[in-house]
């Protein structure tokens, strides 16, 4: 059961029959976090939302984000960060902040129903071996899964 389901300003829950709802997840280099959280929301529940993503300081897309991804048969290949004052003119209904320093740095961007934080480690600070770094990366991404399942699914 959702214990963390989403909530409409009237308190109810969302429903499926409800217009699609859009979503930015937010993070500094919209490298990693960011676009395993785009991906994820969309593979698993795009039927329900619009997927964005963006960075404080976008630096292109991890190849271990894209590697984990795959793992899954989500393609992140064609993904580019975007800066988000991309998104500064487009109402979103939940912007998400998926580490610290992108909630503390990012432009204030409000949300229709609701600005959400939620932190998850940094893959890409994981040092050593290539398979270290993909552990790290699959981790992440398996700990955003589960929460994206509790908070919108």
């Amino acid at each position: 059961m959702n214990k963390r389901m989403l909530r409409n300003k009237n308190g109810e829950p969302k429903t499926k029959n409800m217009k699609k709802q859009k979503v930015l997840f937010v993070c500094t280099h919209n490298a990693s976090r960011s676009q395993m959280a785009e991906g994820l929301l969309r593979a698993y529940y795009g039927d329900r939302y619009d997927v964005y993503s963006a960075g404080t300081q976008p630096s292109g897309v991890n190849r271990f984000a894209i590697e984990a991804m795959e793992d899954l048969g989500i393609d992140l290949s064609g993904h580019r960060s975007d800066h988000i004052d991309v998104y500064t003119d487009t109402p979103m209904d939940y912007v998400v902040t998926v580490c610290d320093a992108a909630r503390e740095r990012c432009p204030y961007l409000p949300a229709r129903q609701q600005n959400i934080h939620h932190r998850f480690e940094d893959p890409s600070a994981v040092e050593g071996a290539d398979a270290e770094k993909r552990a790290a990366f699959c981790r992440i991404r398996n700990e955003i899964r589960a929460w994206l399942d509790d908070t919108f699914g």
